[in-house]
């Protein structure tokens, strides 16, 4: 029996990035055999076992065989037979289908090293063709790696990920590996390239077409007419990734403006009402996509109230407060702080740089912060109805008084 470390983790080693997760791949054992060590058998659909004392993942050696599309259409084959390079051969990149012994020693059958030393993402073999969610495993590596290494996909990659598209066989993929994907891209360094990608090759029309339909859409009185929607949205979630910001608003920041797409051409480049429009899309994509409901309620809003948000400062006291209000941010104060971070990554991404200074948020905060402070302990001892009325009363007074202290 002989293990050896695999994939992500001799990746990153070569490349001095520091390694999260390891998985190892066993040569020459059996289940029986991996069990009387102590590991604990965890897969389901082939041998795959953790260590009784790191819990690392350990998958015997094994080979697959394409039997029906999408990518659940594999057979697999794990057997103490099965040499490592065949492990290997199944892997989707050569980069990943590198693996070290126990003495640290580097095999790699299909050059993986110097595709890395090269900075090129290449097939390791046709079977590449055989799994569409390789297409989005490809397009979030070059949104972790092209901006910081200089990445990119070889010719003969793109052209196979292109035939992929064309085919159909994209079209099997299954929302959770969508949406698992997407969330994965977004979290990297540069979301952009990962959409950069995926519209390459043709995917993103048929993966997440309410995107891919922004690009060629005309921003509102922009003053860089090569910045469309697309691009423009391109440029906010890049600026969400700068500033670190979590998922939700790195999702808000994707969706906030699908309503534009809709707007009819003898319209453009104005696109009046597509806030309410651009909700229901993201109602209706993250219901195809299964997006998590945190990420779908923050996208909801931001495409709600991000053009108003960004109007904070010329508001008068009743709009300011329906914006706060409406956003259910007095409810859900951690929410509202992201609305806002969204609303910021937004505005960044108009003006095109990280620093550019987003005013608004910080007078929405103050605002937030005034109303949640107010006291109605008075209000409500007072029996009757009209108990909702006088709060908003109270909340609207105090924006009032807000806006006139306003230095």
């Amino acid at each position: 029996m002989k293990i050896y470390s695999v994939g992500g983790a001799v990746r990153d080693e070569l490349l001095g990035l520091p390694v999260q997760d390891r998985d190892f791949v066993v040569v020459g054992a059996t289940p029986q055999q991996m069990i009387a060590l102590g590991y604990r058998p965890v897969g389901a659909d082939f041998p795959v076992f953790l260590h009784p004392r790191t819990h690392e993942e350990y998958a015997l050696a094994r080979t697959e065989r394409k039997t029906a599309p999408g990518y659940k259409g594999f057979v697999f084959h794990a057997a103490s037979g099965v040499t490592l390079e065949q492990d290997l051969a199944r892997r989707d990149l050569t980069i990943n289908a590198m693996a070290r012994d126990e003495d640290g020693n580097l095999i790699d059958p299909f050059h993986g090293q110097r595709d890395l030393e090269a900075r090129v993402l290449r097939h390791v073999s046709p079977a590449f063709g055989e799994d569409p969610v390789r297409i989005l495993r490809v397009a979030r590596l070059c949104a972790r790696f092209a901006s910081r290494f200089g990445f990119r996909i070889a010719g003969e990659t793109l052209d196979l990920m292109r035939h992929m598209t064309a085919s159909g066989e994209v079209d099997a993929l299954v929302p959770e590996r969508i949406w698992q994907e997407l969330a994965r891209g977004l979290m990297e360094a540069t979301p952009s390239k990962m959409f950069g990608v995926l519209r390459d090759c043709g995917a993103l029309a048929r993966i997440l077409p309410e995107i891919d339909a922004l690009f060629g859409v005309p921003q509102p009185q922009d003053t860089h007419p090569e910045v469309d929607c697309g691009a423009h949205v391109m440029l906010a979630i890049d600026q969400a990734a700068l500033c670190g910001t979590a998922l939700e608003v790195r999702f808000a920041a994707l969706a906030h403006d699908l309503g534009k797409a809709a707007t009819p051409r003898e319209q453009w480049p104005r696109h009046p009402g597509h806030e309410e429009t651009s909700a229901g899309l993201v109602k209706a994509l993250c219901a195809r996509i299964k997006a998590p409901n945190d990420c779908r309620d923050l996208a909801i809003i931001a495409a709600r109230w991000h053009g108003v948000a960004h109007k904070a400062l010329q508001l008068e006291a009743g709009a300011l407060l329906d914006l706060i209000e409406g956003s259910d941010a007095l409810r859900r104060p951690e929410r509202f702080a992201q609305l806002l971070d969204a609303c910021a990554a937004d505005h960044r991404g108009r003006q095109g740089f990280a620093g550019a200074p987003y005013p608004q948020g910080d007078y929405l905060r103050a605002a937030h912060q005034l109303l949640r402070q107010l006291d109605y302990t008075d209000i409500t001892r007072e029996p009757g109805p009209g108990i909702a009325a006088r709060i908003h009363t109270r909340r609207l007074q105090a924006i009032e008084s807000f806006i006139k202290e306003r230095p």
